[in-house]
């Protein structure tokens, strides 16, 4: 079942990134990486044609309160985001009454094969686990992501299943989906 989010108070830190809320003032680095042919698409989502477009998604960012930033500290530049959303298949038992959400995240194309996004990931993994007290989280990605594949097995995750999956562009993937147990509550 869907844990109860709310990030719009929380800001962690890594030893290369800052892992935020949005605010308004992101925009332009929001826009800058979001634009980019190639980023978007394997996670569902098309490039933004527009700074009104990066506009609107960055406000629904902000207002839901379950996305953040990742803002690189040497340049203080938000460079992706990482989400807690809703989870998006059952993967059965005994996860159906377990409190959980799905990771799902992007990265500027710039930033690719830095080891990053497991560094975020795993800092988020440790606060869902340790603050939040949730019992899983769920992670996915279309077969034909293999950096995102390799994130999620960096990170810990176990392959449960592979199942189709429609983008919020309205095309449909292949994707695999995996789950990393809270080890100190779900056995």
């Amino acid at each position: 079942m869907n844990a109860n989010i709310d990030l719009s108070h929380v800001s962690l830190q890594t030893e290369r990134l800052y892992i935020r809320p949005w605010k308004i003032e992101d925009l332009e680095d929001f826009y800058a990486y979001a634009s980019i042919d190639g980023v978007g698409q394997m996670a569902g989502w098309n490039p933004h044609t527009s700074i009104d477009e990066s506009r609107r998604i960055l406000d629904s960012f902000i207002a839901d309160k379950k996305e953040f930033a990742l803002e690189l500290q040497e340049n203080r530049k938000v460079i992706g985001s990482l989400g807690l959303e809703e989870l998006y298949t059952d993967i059965g038992e005994p996860y159906t009454r377990l409190k959980g959400r799905e990771i799902g995240y992007v990265l500027s194309m710039d930033y690719w094969g830095n080891g990053l996004m497991p560094e975020a990931v795993s800092r988020v993994v440790q606060f869902c686990f340790e603050e939040e007290k949730l019992d899983f989280l769920q992670c996915s990605h279309s077969v034909e992501n293999i950096q995102s594949q390799r994130v999620i097995e960096k990170c810990g995750f176990k392959f449960v299943k592979e199942l189709m999956r429609r983008g919020i562009n309205g095309v449909e993937h292949m994707s695999r989906f995996y789950v990393l147990n809270n080890a100190y509550i779900v056995a």
